[in-house]
């Protein structure tokens, strides 16, 4: 039974010597044993985490079990649009190049807050917080086609809504449900993404991932989900299980045609109706936009120029 629940494994040997990688909330659970794999692997890692002493201790670790020297921590809030921006100019003026961009970070549950810029905490970071960053990162994954972004979403995307009256939860709120509505913020976002970049030319393909039930700190807000999870544990995957599906959709070579799908243990996986409605996804997109106080065309003004169509029909991750 827990062999089924936690199928789905990345099988993927592609070795990304030379390859730069992104990993937010790289500190603990998914995100760690995800940065682990890629600096496996060989690629540049940048752990982009809030808590930056805790980062310097995975980061270490990961050296040591890894022997990849190349892996580093910078500072990332993705509730302070001004530490997304810094996070960004620092890193744009490190490197020269971005393959791959794990949107993984998250908060689940936590009770009614509002991020530094005045958005609800679950939308705030786990929806405008890495809209935000993949905006700011674009020019540069463009410049390293073929290149790829992978945002974690969940199942629980299939109780989610997008209530654009009521985006902050100001008016109505519950934790668990603005989970939901955060998750299924990742989904539309991912599809409208994928839908621009194809029409870019770009060289960017985008992905969205279920984990699956993971045993992480993501539950640290409530305590009756940390007792369901301990009641439930045999079935719930390990970390490093349910990095499978974000390794997946980084590395597996032909997967560029699948470009704006959800995937969940390896394979392309169905979505709400919610989750396929281009009005809301297109919707969402302006209205992200203009919280962020970004250009709602940003993605065709920081793409090159279109690349021909042989070009953008080979794209895979070189060896």
């Amino acid at each position: 039974m827990r062999k089924m629940l936690s199928s789905g494994v990345c099988t993927s040997t592609i070795q990304l010597p030379g390859k730069v990688a992104v990993v937010t909330g790289a500190n603990t659970g998914i995100g760690k044993e995800t940065a682990k794999e890629l600096a496996r692997r060989g690629a540049r890692v940048y752990l982009a985490c809030r808590d930056v002493q805790k980062g310097e201790l995975v980061a270490r670790e990961i050296q040591m079990m890894t022997g990849n020297q190349q892996v580093l921590v910078r500072k990332l809030d993705l509730a302070d649009t001004k530490s997304i921006r810094a996070f960004a100019k620092r890193f744009l003026e490190e490197e020269k190049h971005l393959h791959i961009l794990i949107n993984n970070a998250g908060v689940m549950m936590c009770p009614y807050s509002k991020t530094a810029d005045g958005f609800e905490m679950h939308m705030g970071v786990n929806h405008l917080g890495h809209f935000l960053l993949t905006h700011l990162l674009l020019e540069k994954l463009e410049e390293s086609a073929p290149s790829r972004v992978v945002n974690v979403s969940s199942l629980a995307h299939l109780l989610g809504r997008i209530h654009f009256h009521n985006l902050q939860g100001e008016k109505f709120y519950q934790s668990g449900l603005a989970y939901c509505h955060s998750k299924l913020a990742n989904i539309l976002f991912t599809q409208e993404l994928a839908r621009r970049l194809k029409a870019s030319g770009s060289g960017i393909t985008v992905y969205s991932v279920h984990p699956g039930t993971v045993n992480s700190e993501l539950v640290r807000h409530s305590a009756l989900m940390r007792w369901i999870w301990w009641i439930f544990s045999f079935f719930i995957k390990t970390p490093q299980q349910g990095a499978q599906t974000s390794l997946y959709c980084a590395l597996t070579e032909g997967l560029e045609v699948l470009s704006g799908n959800h995937f969940s243990d390896c394979h392309v996986a169905w979505v709400s109706a919610q989750a396929r409605n281009e009005t809301v996804a297109r919707r969402l997109w302006d209205v992200s936009c203009d919280l962020l106080g970004i250009p709602v065309d940003w993605l065709m003004m920081a793409a090159g120029p279109k690349r021909s169509l042989k070009q953008t029909t080979q794209h895979t991750l070189p060896k």
